[in-house]
């Protein structure tokens, strides 16, 4: 069986590529382009080629044992084709990912959810390793999920297990681009965040926030919250608890159903560590009855960017060996 296989992280700003040494997750060669979505599915797929071809060539064709392309949106696992890529022109329905770049690099390729691929990836060599179970929410933009059960990661019909970005804590709650209303991803995404924050800023309310963006509102997003949290700033403190109990319902409703060992926080919005970890643990202390939740823990991921990159690589490796 071969070492080296590629990771691609197909994200809807940049196309990312990396090559990854099965044994022990280490990446090297990492290069990257944009996704440049507007020339439509050919284009970016010749633009994926170029990159893996650029690591062909400084490897060598013979140490690689193939391709796995992290997607953002739905696929067909078995065949490598997507059928919904939602923040993309067009949505790519029924497009040949797999197939077209297989032919273009001549190497096996395999599709997984993006967010699945970070899910395999923290479980395999980040904060989920050595642990039969672990649950993923990966917080930015959006909210996406992953599940490991058993050592398996958990697919269902489809690859659409998982998504626990839309989790329902509130049925009330806001419309959610899927559809549904009070999607956990509606009330704790980075989007979300910044919108309590500006609301404040908007309204009147005693907060530096606005003062650390100059009072424009589009310089307030969930960092600069963070920032004015941790300079002990109420309402932003009071922003990452709100976010943090929604979350921690949704965290709740994964440990009844399941019982995950662990729970891992990846995305850009969870580098606010413990301002968004410690309200979603004091949710689910006061929330979760019927299972030992005092066993269960609750940590951001380990392996940042090159997650999705690390965790579609080793998928590959475990579909094709």
């Amino acid at each position: 069986m071969k070492e080296y296989y590629i990771g691609l992280d197909f994200g809807g700003t940049n196309l990312k590529a990396g090559l990854v040494f099965q044994k022990t997750g280490e990446v090297s060669h990492l290069s990257s382009l944009p996704t440049a979505s507007h020339q439509g599915p050919q284009g970016v797929m010749e633009s994926m080629a170029i990159l893996i071809e650029n690591i062909i060539d400084q490897v060598g064709r013979d140490k690689l044992g193939g391709i796995g392309i992290g997607v953002p949106g739905i696929v067909d696992l078995d065949n490598g084709i997507t059928k919904f890529l939602p923040n993309l022109p067009g949505n790519w329905p029924d497009i040949p990912l797999g197939p077209t770049i297989q032919t273009m690099t001549g190497l096996p390729v395999h599709l997984l959810n993006d967010v699945r691929a970070i899910t395999y990836g923290e479980w395999q060599f980040g904060a989920g390793q050595g642990s039969e179970s672990m649950a993923c929410f990966a917080i930015g933009t959006g909210i996406g999920g992953g599940l490991v059960i058993n050592n398996q990661l958990v697919l269902g019909i489809g690859g659409t297990a998982g998504e626990l970005g839309h989790i329902t804590v509130d049925y009330n709650g806001p419309i959610c681009g899927c559809g549904n209303r009070g999607c956990v991803e509606t009330l704790a995404s980075g989007p979300a965040i910044a919108a309590m924050g500006i609301k404040a800023v908007t309204q009147g309310l005693t907060t530096s926030i606005g003062q650390l963006a100059e009072y424009d509102l589009n310089k307030i997003t969930p960092e600069l919250i963070s920032q004015a949290a941790l300079d002990g700033d109420a309402r932003a403190l009071e922003i990452y608890r709100e976010a943090g109990f929604y979350l921690g319902i949704a965290v709740a409703n994964v440990l009844v159903s399941v019982g995950t060992k662990k729970v891992v926080f990846a995305g850009g919005v969870a580098q606010a560590g413990n301002l968004l970890l410690d309200p979603i643990k004091k949710t689910i202390n006061e929330r979760v009855k019927m299972m030992p939740v005092e066993q269960v823990e609750i940590v951001p991921a380990k392996l940042g960017s090159h997650a999705g990159i690390i965790g579609v690589a080793m998928w590959a490796s475990h579909r094709i060996s």
